[in-house]
């Protein structure tokens, strides 16, 4: 027999209130009205441009901001944005400027950013290793920053080749190529300081220093050789030998040296060493201060000639005929 202190005596006095059905059907109805409100206008838009630069220009109304961020796809529904705002904001307090949102906000997180003026133009770290070339770092910029004008960099920079100098940049993703350009100028200017001495020391001018030290960045990859390379190419010059450098041929038609043919040799450049002497007419990379300083402390050596295996060891000759030797052991 059951006694009131056991579960059972309870079950007999309570039961649970039902829920009446056209309460229930009340219940899911609303429920997917909202989901199909979230699909339809509240969620972020698939097509959502991360990491873009939005700008909302300064005296613009709510309904141009609302139209602004439907185009851009930073919302679904430009009329649901402009009714959020104005019902909790007041349809003047939209803020203007550039914008970047680097994950999908619904509606409200939008709204929420764009009154509030939380930008989120947080630095990106951008790092230029040595030896890009100018065309190869407006790529690398490119690539953490989608909205940079890689064209306009290209005609602003081209002529900087080699002094821009490779380090890690930090950039707000609005930043212009004026400004990329002026902070990697800059700083070469800063970091090359040390130098100055030693190419007045040299006898030759800072120009001379900067191109050949491009070169050694491609030819070769420690300090050690590239110093010998250094030794090599201006005693070349010197006697006037052509320089016959390869690194050159990427910077003219984008091919390395187990690429090239006897036909581009031949082309008509004045970056081909192997039809001009002397040194190219400028740069074909930027540099890192290792080769700069490799280019003003060359060791003298009995070499003339020199090639780089597959493995990436360099292999040296006093005569052609040695070279032509070590090009058949070593490179065929």
């Amino acid at each position: 027999m059951n006694t009131p202190n056991t579960p059972n005596y309870f079950l007999r006095y309570i039961r649970m209130p039902k829920t009446p059905f056209h309460v229930r059907w009340v219940v899911l109805f609303f429920i997917g009205i909202f989901f199909l409100l979230w699909i339809s206008a509240i969620s972020a838009p698939a097509e959502f441009p991360e990491g873009v630069v939005i700008e909302i220009p300064n005296g613009v109304t709510l309904d141009d901001v609302a139209t602004l961020l439907e185009e851009k796809s930073i919302v679904r529904s430009a009329m649901l944005f402009k009714g959020l705002v104005w019902f909790g904001w007041g349809d003047e307090n939209v803020v203007s400027g550039q914008y970047v949102f680097k994950i999908p906000r619904t509606v409200f997180g939008v709204a929420g950013r764009i009154v509030s003026g939380a930008y989120g133009l947080d630095f990106e770290e951008v790092l230029i290793p040595e030896g890009a070339s100018v065309r190869e770092a407006a790529l690398l910029v490119k690539q953490k920053i989608p909205v940079f004008d890689v064209k306009h960099f290209l005609e602003i920079a081209l002529p900087d080749e080699g002094y821009l100098f490779p380090d890690t940049y930090r950039f707000l993703p609005n930043v212009t190529s004026e400004v990329v350009r002026r902070d990697m100028r800059q700083n070469f200017d800063v970091r090359t300081l040390e130098l100055t001495g030693k190419v007045v020391a040299s006898g030759k001018n800072l120009h001379e220093i900067v191109t050949m030290a491009s070169i050694l960045e491609e030819e070769a990859r420690t300090m050690h050789t590239r110093r010998v390379i250094a030794g090599i190419l201006w005693k070349r010059i010197v006697m006037g030998m052509p320089l016959q450098v390869d690194a050159v041929f990427v910077y003219i038609n984008g091919k390395n040296t187990y690429q090239l043919t006897t036909n581009d040799l031949k082309i008509d450049s004045p970056y081909n060493t192997y039809k001009h002497k002397g040194l190219p007419p400028g740069p074909i990379t930027n540099p890192g201060l290792e080769s700069l300083r490799a280019a003003l402390d060359p060791i003298e050596t009995p070499y003339l000639f020199y090639l780089s295996d597959k493995e990436g060891n360099m292999h040296y000759a006093r005569t052609h005929e040695e070279h032509v030797r070590n090009k058949e052991i070593y490179v065929r």
